[in-house]
């Protein structure tokens, strides 16, 4: 017996040192995803000071917010932070991330589609930046996304058709942009006012089925 028993602590000593050394690769990897984004932004006010890549774990950062079972980031908050550069593709390593709060910055260049792979993502802010390009149809993915708010850059192209199948999407807002194309009508679409898509001087109005074909049309 006395034996067994020894066996099942060494089983278990085994297991709960490969649980923390997979948490802290993990950890390494969404350290490794945010500093590439504070390499990528310029920053006057200091925010991202805390931001140091010699310390493992990530979740002691200013601005970021961890889950306290799994220790995986779920949250950045960095609106109104004075923020300037680029977002980087490495964010959507952060397979965890719940809210991604990037709003009246600065930020300039295309949205990374790579942000289409973080499926847990329930709110994605990044209204009032310089953003250019198109709103990526990876979107699509992001099946938890309630909150979609891109207004106030300068977005173009369509707004790509595939983002209908997001049924839990409450608010999406690209206002004040520079969108072109029709409008979609059907899925979640269907319960969204003028005001999501205000200010978009090329936008033809909304798709009507069997009148107005979506693909047609110079838009870029």
């Amino acid at each position: 017996m006395g034996c067994c028993r020894r066996r099942v602590l060494v089983s278990h000593r085994h297991l709960l040192l490969l649980f923390l050394a997979l948490s802290a690769i993990d950890a390494n990897l969404e350290g490794d995803a945010l500093y590439a984004l504070r390499r990528s932004l310029n920053d006057p006010e200091k925010v991202l000071q805390s931001w140091d890549p010699t310390l493992v774990d990530p979740c002691t950062w200013f601005h970021v917010t961890c889950d306290p079972v799994h220790n995986r980031v779920t949250r950045l908050d960095l609106g109104n932070a004075k923020l300037s550069g680029k977002l980087v593709p490495e964010l959507g390593k952060l397979e965890s991330l719940q809210y991604l709060e990037l709003y009246m910055n600065n930020l300039t260049g295309p949205i990374p589609a790579e942000l289409g792979q973080l499926k847990s993502l329930v709110s994605l802010d990044l209204y009032h930046n310089n953003l250019t390009g198109s709103i990526p149809p990876s979107f699509s993915n992001l099946s938890n996304l309630k909150f979609l708010r891109l207004n106030g850059n300068r977005l173009t192209g369509r707004i790509p058709r595939e983002l209908t199948k997001l049924g839990n999407l409450k608010i999406f807002d690209v206002s004040d942009n520079d969108l072109c194309g029709t409008i979609p009508t059907v899925g979640a679409f269907s319960k969204f006012t003028q005001e999501s898509f205000a200010n978009n001087s090329r936008l033809e109005g909304p798709e009507l089925m069997g009148f107005v074909r979506y693909n047609v049309g110079g838009c870029k």
